[in-house]
């Protein structure tokens, strides 16, 4: 994408991490980092890159996960701490002191790790449509899906002891994808476009093999539960009524658990989809432009 830029970080013995920034640093505003979802690039924000009334007021870095978009490592196996620790590094090499965080499905557990990680550079944080359980038989009690059993079959078909130079998701799983994160009824030109970039993201043997890794840590990725109570700065979190992957009535306990933090509180946005920064844009940054806002004074 002509607008990604990488820039090298030494975590994991050298990571590539890809990152957008819509315009040059300005240390007067405050910085939101914004981190995407699962087989998702840092394109799943690109409404927001550009709205002045957003980028007049903070500076955005989106920076795409480990397995994700232009990201590139050498090491085949990783966690979300790893993410998270890549995603801290960044932030130090492009001279970021400190930062607010948001995050979309796998991102709002990225950013509660960030802030585990780094107390002192990361001022709050915004999961988006999250669960920060791991994928256990309470949060699928609550309505959310099972990852252990829909995740499964892809990380099977996405596993080979033999080179897979032909290799792309292909648009059922693309669609599948787009049907739980944007809703089935998303516009034909959003689905046109995530279907090329996803295809175009997961190429060939290494493409497979990143996506497969980024399906094992969705899959089986620990809990953070009993963690929360560790994380000391603001938590906005948002969430749709409609989503198709982590339900409300999950996040309504789970939010409960930030029992330190100085101001946890959960914005339920009725109608919302899963990646709720698509499907209700202007409520979720009406909400994180007062977040910011408010502390930044």
């Amino acid at each position: 994408m002509p607008n990604t830029k990488t820039i090298r970080v030494p975590h994991l013995g050298g990571i590539d991490a890809a990152y957008q920034m819509p315009h040059p640093y300005d240390a007067s505003k405050p910085t939101l980092v914004l981190v995407n979802s699962f087989t998702t690039s840092s394109e799943l924000y690109r409404e927001q890159f550009s709205n002045k009334d957003i980028t007049s007021k903070m500076n955005l870095v989106a920076i795409e996960l480990l397995g994700h978009g232009q990201t590139r490592t050498e090491q085949e196996n990783w966690t979300y701490w790893d993410t998270a620790i890549m995603n801290i590094q960044v932030m130090d090499a492009l001279n970021i002191s400190h930062a607010y965080v948001l995050g979309t499905s796998q991102g709002g557990w990225i950013c509660v790790r960030m802030a585990l990680m780094a107390p002192k550079k990361i001022l709050g944080i915004v999961p988006l449509g999250t669960s920060l359980d791991n994928e256990s038989q309470r949060t699928r009690d609550l309505g959310c899906w099972d990852a252990l059993a829909l995740l499964q079959p892809n990380i099977d078909a996405w596993t080979s002891e033999v080179q897979t130079a032909g290799f792309e998701p292909g648009d059922a799983y693309a669609d599948f994808l787009i049907d739980i994160g944007f809703g089935k009824e998303c516009a034909q030109d959003v689905r046109a476009f995530w279907r090329a970039e996803i295809a175009k993201n997961y190429q060939g043997d290494e493409g497979r093999r990143r996506i497969r890794m980024a399906a094992i840590n969705l899959r089986d990725r620990d809990g953070l539960l009993n963690r929360l109570a560790d994380v000391r700065c603001p938590v906005l979190w948002m969430h749709g009524t409609s989503d198709a992957v982590y339900s409300a009535a999950n996040a309504e306990e789970e939010i409960k658990l930030f029992k330190n933090s100085p101001d946890a509180r959960l914005v339920k946005v009725e109608g919302g989809q899963h990646f709720l920064s698509f499907s209700h844009p202007e409520e979720v940054f009406k909400h994180v432009v007062e977040f910011v806002a408010k502390r930044a004074k």
